[in-house]
């Protein structure tokens, strides 16, 4: 029997319309659909594939064994979500050795700040797989924003609000436009760099961007601190235009 094949499946920013045709393929016909989720949640990846599961399909929920209870760059996360990669990657390869192909669900895109990469890169060299690239968060945003974000020469930087105030001051002194991405509990960080680099005026707060409950107002209007994971600042560009 041949090995199953890992299928990594871009979900696009939320809009379960926003998948591409060849992701939806990839949902309908695999015979195991796995995808990540806080525990005790059903997650925001299978509510987007919702519509294209069938029953008849094996579901494979990775639950995380934490997620923003201590800071990722601590020793404790560090071991705590290796153990869970391998566990997990464990779990799918028992799949895969009997022949069965999984569609690894990935929000947004499966290799730009996905959890799936870390599956991948253990994987990879054992079986064969497959990426189907997504439409980025951070398009979603800008588009449900109505919000040009780079023009001619404009150079782009995408930061983690994760960095250290500092760090993002320095980033953003030498780009035309930026997005800022993993908000929530940096959220106060992330817009007090922002002011210091003297680009709130143009910024924009996006949050849960083409999903229920969205929102999109000026960062300068954002007074409280409270940011959900999947929110992000845009700070868009003005360069050469004919």
């Amino acid at each position: 029997m041949s090995a199953g094949r890992l299928i990594g499946v871009g979900l696009g920013p939320g809009d379960p319309e926003l998948l591409t045709v060849k992701a939806v393929k990839a949902i309908k016909s695999a015979p195991v659909v796995a995808f990540f989720a806080k525990a005790g949640h059903r997650g925001n990846a299978r509510e987007i594939a919702d519509c294209w599961l069938t029953r008849e399909q094996k579901e494979v929920p990775l639950y995380y064994p934490m997620t923003t209870e201590t800071r990722f760059d601590t020793p404790v996360y560090v071991e705590t979500l290796r153990v869970f990669y391998e566990e997990s990657c464990a779990v799918l390869a028992a799949h895969l050795e009997a022949g069965r192909d999984i569609a690894l669900l990935a929000e947004g895109d499966p290799l730009f700040y996905g959890s799936f990469m870390h599956i991948y890169v253990r994987l990879r060299e054992k079986f064969e797989s497959t990426i189907i690239p997504g439409v980025p968060g951070m398009a979603g945003c800008w588009g449900a924003a109505e919000t040009p974000m780079t023009w001619g020469d404009d150079v782009l930087v995408v930061l983690p609000a994760t960095l250290s105030e500092d760090d993002i001051v320095a980033r953003l002194a030498h780009c035309d436009a930026a997005v800022i991405m993993k908000l929530g509990a940096n959220l106060p960080k992330a817009r007090k760099a922002v002011t210091r680099a003297g680009r709130v005026a143009q910024a924009l707060y996006v949050e849960r961007g083409t999903m229920s409950g969205e929102k999109i107002l000026k960062l300068a209007e954002k007074t409280d601190d409270a940011a959900p994971y999947f929110s992000m600042i845009l700070i868009p560009g003005h360069g050469r235009r004919p």
